[in-house]
């Protein structure tokens, strides 16, 4: 009798279930999780890709983690990024790199970005890019006199290239340089008729006096001492006629050891004895910037990566909706004198300029 009354009394105790702990709130665009985040994404994007100048940060647009385990996220990132001053083969840091001006015909990059942090540590799983220039007719509102960008493969741009390069290698007693690639030119035609050229440049094994003999001889300088550089042209074509140029050579440098020399920008196209016009990246012909277009799925990354990775794991959003629907209902409570709704997580602020 009295273990049927024990077992009364304790079916009639109360249960404490356990309290599951509330889920994280979700990180805001500007939180410096986000933008540790950012600034990895950034430089990876930077030291994948093979064309055009660097991209710095302008704006983070949204940011989403979704929980693997104890100290495991994966995060899905939209970056937008502008385009900097700093050709891609450049050492200076991107930290000390200008971002091109509005009126100096910006660029913009789109980038999604997927990253995992395991026990704080960030590593990027597979990034999605493109790029754009800003519209010609939103510079010419700000700045009517300003000169636009022009086609790569423009005619009067590939004669400003050749003839600055040829002009440089008659004068250098250094070693012969070779076109890469044409990074970016514009055209001005009031009051003068003005060409400006940037251009990346590879020394060869061949001095520029020896290459007066026989310049199809003269190839680019192995891996082990390579040196890259840049130039920038500027013809004056009218009232009068002048040409200068000025070319930086950065030194040999060693690539990232997921980062082959062979994929660095022209390597992989300018051949020996090849006319310098040619040193254009295939998708560059008849556009006026090198597309960011970069899709890379990181082979060392610690989780098995593929081209459906940004399309298929990509979680909904409801971010924005929630957002909307809450501030709606805040709208409803009283506030008192004063008070300012603090602002949506997402997007973040802008750093530079929005295009």
């Amino acid at each position: 009798m009295k273990a049927l009354v024990a077992l009364i009394l304790l079916v009639q105790l109360p249960i404490h279930k356990a309290v599951p702990a509330a889920p994280p709130a979700p990180l805001g665009c500007d939180d410096p999780e986000s933008e540790a985040a950012a600034e990895v994404a950034v430089n990876y994007i930077n030291g994948h890709s093979h064309h055009g100048y660097k991209f710095a940060l302008n704006r983070i647009e949204d940011i989403r983690v979704v929980p693997q385990g104890p100290n495991n996220d994966i995060i899905f990132l939209e970056l937008d990024l502008l385009e900097t001053t700093c050709p891609i083969l450049s050492p200076t840091p991107l930290a000390n790199c200008t971002v091109r001006s509005f009126a100096e015909h910006a660029v913009e990059g789109d980038c999604d970005v997927k990253l995992q942090k395991v026990d704080g540590t960030l590593s990027v799983l597979a990034s999605k890019c493109h790029s754009h220039a800003d519209s010609s007719e939103d510079i010419l509102k700000v700045c009517p006199d300003c000169p636009l960008l022009a086609s790569l493969n423009n005619t009067e741009v590939l004669e400003t290239v050749s003839a600055a390069l040829n002009d440089y290698n008659s004068k250098t007693t250094d070693s012969y340089l070779r076109l890469l690639e044409i990074g970016r030119a514009k055209i001005q035609y009031h009051p003068g008729h003005i060409v400006v050229a940037e251009f990346a440049v590879g020394a060869t094994n061949c001095s520029a006096e020896e290459a007066k003999a026989d310049v199809g001889a003269c190839q680019l300088l192995p891996e082990d001492q390579s040196n890259f550089g840049f130039c920038t042209a500027v013809m004056v074509k009218r009232p009068s006629q002048d040409l200068q140029v000025d070319c930086q050579l950065y030194g040999h440098q060693v690539p990232a050891p997921d980062i082959p020399l062979l994929s660095w920008p022209g390597v992989t196209y300018a051949h020996p004895g090849q006319d310098t016009s040619a040193g254009l990246a295939p998708s560059a012909v008849g556009v006026t910037n090198h597309n960011l277009g970069l899709f890379h799925n990181n082979p060392v990354a610690s989780e098995s990566s593929s081209s459906e990775i940004l399309r298929s794991m990509l979680p909904p959003k409801p971010v924005k909706k929630r957002a909307v629907a809450e501030a709606a209902q805040h709208d409803k409570v009283p506030r008192p004198v004063g008070f300012v709704p603090p602002p949506p997580p997402c997007p973040g602020k802008i750093r530079h300029f929005d295009i």
